[in-house]
């Protein structure tokens, strides 16, 4: 290694960092927000301490108590511990990019433990819930084409298990549906979703209603004006719907793929194949879905079962 490069600014070296997210991991813009406040928070953190403007000197030198003392601080603040958990593997990340690109090696690192995170349950809405936000959509006061877009969105995220990201981000190269969707996901990783008859069809009818030219390389759903249609307003879709049915406001956008998950598990689907069509990079992310489903067959035993009942 070149004499002088630990002896740079940490600043400078987040700002590699955050270009290398961008251009090699393509990573969404949001994400690399995220991660820029984080670790941004954590070196300001340590340059106050110290005084004095960070090196990655400084850097390689952190002591266990160092990183202990900033979670610290943020828990001062009120942040929660799945926050500080996300925050602390900010950090691990841009260590693990100063390890490979500048041979920087911080031990104490890994003697930090993240904070416990309680493990928090998918709340998915009931299949009668999901059908009734679908059909409500043409109930409102919409002109025909809007309606037949919000249908056909939030059929991609019940019927195929697609995120809101995923679903708005196709363009008019994906028309006609086929019977299987190529989707690129977190991380820019690609996989095969299948699609159901009720959402081709509903696609195809927005396809035809819609007053725009959905041109190849333009998203494929539009907002009133013509532009791509963006997530917040499928978020103020499904609170429109909510209030509309009196579903709690556990029923997100994000719920209806929840819903596809445990439905297809209730259904005697596979946790591994739910784990692909998902998206999910590792199982254990997947199998949440085994501990909802569990719950509910529980809750089932518990009203139905005559043992169960109490005299």
């Amino acid at each position: 290694m070149a004499e002088g490069k630990l002896g740079s600014s940490a600043e400078q070296a987040l700002n590699d960092w955050l270009e290398h997210l961008a251009g090699e991991k393509r990573y969404s813009e949001k994400t690399i927000e995220s991660y820029c406040r984080d670790v941004s928070g954590f070196l300001d953190f340590q340059g106050g301490h110290r005084g004095e403007r960070l090196t990655l000197d400084m850097l390689a030198g952190l002591k266990a108590t160092d990183f202990r003392a900033w979670l610290a601080d943020r828990r001062r603040d009120g942040v929660s511990a799945r926050s500080l958990a996300r925050f602390l593997s900010s950090v691990r990340s841009f260590y693990k990019y100063l390890e490979q690109r500048r041979g920087l090696t911080c031990p104490a690192l890994g003697l930090v433990e993240s904070p416990k995170v309680p493990r928090s349950l998918p709340k998915p809405v009931s299949a009668e819930a999901a059908r009734q936000m679908v059909a409500e959509t043409g109930a409102r006061e919409k002109p025909d084409w809007i309606a037949a877009r919000d249908e056909a969105v939030l059929l991609l995220l019940y019927g195929c298990g697609l995120r809101i990201s995923e679903a708005l981000a196709l363009t008019g190269t994906d028309l006609p549906l086929g019977d299987v969707l190529r989707v690129t996901g977190k991380g820019n990783k690609t996989r095969l979703v299948p699609v159901l008859p009720a959402v081709r069809e509903a696609v195809s009818r927005y396809a035809a209603l819609c007053p725009f030219d959905l041109d190849n390389d333009a998203a494929l759903f539009r907002a009133v004006r013509g532009g791509p249609l963006g997530a917040r307003a499928v978020q103020h879709l499904t609170q429109d719907l909510r209030s509309r049915l009196g579903l709690p406001s556990t029923a997100t956008p994000h719920a209806l793929r929840h819903s596809f998950a445990t439905h297809l598990l209730a259904g005697g689907g596979d946790l591994r194949t739910i784990q692909e069509l998902l998206g999910h990079a590792s199982l254990s992310t997947t199998q949440v879905y085994a501990a909802v489903e569990g719950d509910h067959l529980t809750e089932v035993h518990a009203a139905a079962h005559p043992r169960a009942r109490r005299r």
